[in-house]
């Protein structure tokens, strides 16, 4: 995992994600999902040029049922972007760097 990237459980999804000051920008994927590694680069690029501003996690669904169930994930990739714990903007799938970007635009 990336240095700016940080890995969240179920059990650390509260006070890494819901808790946090900062918004989070959280990538729902598994290992064996090819859509989830061909965005991994662009979130690792993303969580470099938005460092201190935004949080990017990510949690593995299959390592993590509990809060990918809680959160209705059904398919992977799916981004979820929380402000003061609340989900503010939900993006499935491998999108474009600049649809994130405008996404993450709206919280900072």
């Amino acid at each position: 995992m990336a240095g700016d990237l940080v890995a969240v459980s179920d059990s650390q999804f509260k006070k890494e994600v819901l808790e946090n000051q900062e918004p989070v920008l959280v990538d729902f994927w598994a290992t064996w999902c090819a859509p989830c590694r061909a965005i991994a680069p662009v979130l690792e690029d993303l969580a470099g040029q938005y460092r201190g501003k935004v949080k990017f996690a990510k949690l593995n669904v299959d390592d993590n049922q509990d809060t990918a169930q809680q959160y209705g994930i059904r398919s992977i990739p799916t981004l979820l972007l929380f402000k003061g714990g609340k989900v503010v903007e939900q993006i499935v799938g491998a999108v474009p760097k600049a649809k994130l970007e405008d996404a993450i635009r709206k919280v900072v």
